[in-house]
């Protein structure tokens, strides 16, 4: 069952389920296990919005969060647009890559091009993952739902696609669901040019939260998410807000 934490209003009651124990993708020699909603459950924009804010992801059509037994490095983060500013680093590559690239926001459709770029990412990055394995269908399982308002966002300089950015709009914000861009391009800074550019967005659009997912300090590929400040914090029970500023 879903606990409320103040502030919260559920519509109805849904059923929560516990998965097996299994090696954690993120930290080597740690156990992990994943608490998700009802699979067969009719998830509503208003739910999915709540079910954000209470730490969840999603994952293709699954609602999850870490449960694992002994480990709560896995923290869920949200970045106040509003309050946002950026540090000299990021200032810099949005400057720069501003001027070098063009941003296109399109539909969540499958797509040849986004594909093969996907799959030189994974290659490059995470060549001896599950995800390696990845055909177009289970590609598509994993980043878009029938019931999420999704947009694939092309980064592309000189009209070749380097990066595309897959985010779900929320009634109150944007979700970042995942971002692969072309290795190669890695010196110019395109997994934090593309938050940018989701918080910048979602900005001027007049929402309120960017969800960039978990910040797991002893990840390298996920630390560099605290770097956006100020954000807000999932403890399981309450947000708390990091306000310092890393200036660098």
């Amino acid at each position: 069952m879903l606990n409320d934490p103040p502030g919260f209003e559920q519509e109805g009651t849904y059923a929560l389920y516990m998965s097996q124990v299994h090696d954690c993708s993120y930290l080597p020699g740690r156990e992990a296990r994943n608490l998700f909603l009802d699979p067969t459950a009719k998830v509503t924009m208003d739910l999915y919005q709540q079910l954000i804010d209470r730490g969840f992801r999603r994952s293709g059509c699954y609602l999850y969060q870490p449960a694992c037994p002994h480990c709560n490095d896995c923290i869920s983060l949200r970045i106040p647009t509003k309050a946002f500013e950026p540090t000299r680093s990021q200032r810099r590559i949005w400057k720069r890559n501003m001027l070098a690239y063009e941003v296109i926001p399109g539909p969540a459709n499958f797509n040849d091009e986004h594909y093969h770029l996907y799959k030189h990412y994974l290659l490059q990055r995470h060549p001896d993952g599950a995800m390696a394995c990845n055909n177009p269908g289970q590609y598509s399982q994993f980043l878009t739902c029938d019931w999420a308002k999704t947009q694939f966002i092309e980064f592309r300089k000189a009209d070749k696609l380097v990066a595309v950015a897959v985010s779900d709009l929320l009634p109150n914000g944007t979700s970042s669901v995942y971002t692969f861009y072309d290795p190669q391009m890695g010196r110019d800074g395109l997994g934090i040019f593309a938050l940018l550019w989701q918080i910048n967005h979602a900005r001027e659009q007049g929402l309120q939260w960017v969800y960039p997912g978990f910040w797991i300090e002893n990840c390298k590929k996920m630390n560099y998410k605290s770097r956006f400040r100020p954000f807000e914090a999932w403890t399981g029970q309450q947000w708390i807000s990091y306000t310092k500023l890393i200036d660098v």
